[in-house]
């Protein structure tokens, strides 16, 4: 049985979608970062540098990270089935 690769190659694009806007959304409720923004007593630690610093690698990072479980997971899956790996 042939899979087609479509339908990996949409699940992958929206483990990716999913992955970096999950992330962001998570980031942004740790306490940590609500203090780092503003949620400190009279903005005490506020500190915006990380919308630059941190946002840009927890956006590719929730992007990135289901692609590679995706990938590792559909390796062992063909691994299992005993097809020969097509490098």
């Amino acid at each position: 049985m042939e899979r087609r690769a479509d339908g990996v190659t949409c699940g992958g694009c929206a483990l990716s979608a999913v992955g970096a806007i999950g992330a962001p959304s998570l980031w942004l409720s740790l306490p940590r970062t609500r203090r780092h923004l503003g949620g400190g007593f009279e903005n005490e630690g506020m500190d915006w540098t990380v919308l630059l610093t941190e946002l840009p690698f927890v956006v590719l990072g929730g992007a990135l990270l289901p692609l590679l479980a995706l990938t590792v997971v559909m390796r062992v899956v063909d691994r299992g089935r005993g097809r020969p790996r097509q490098d």
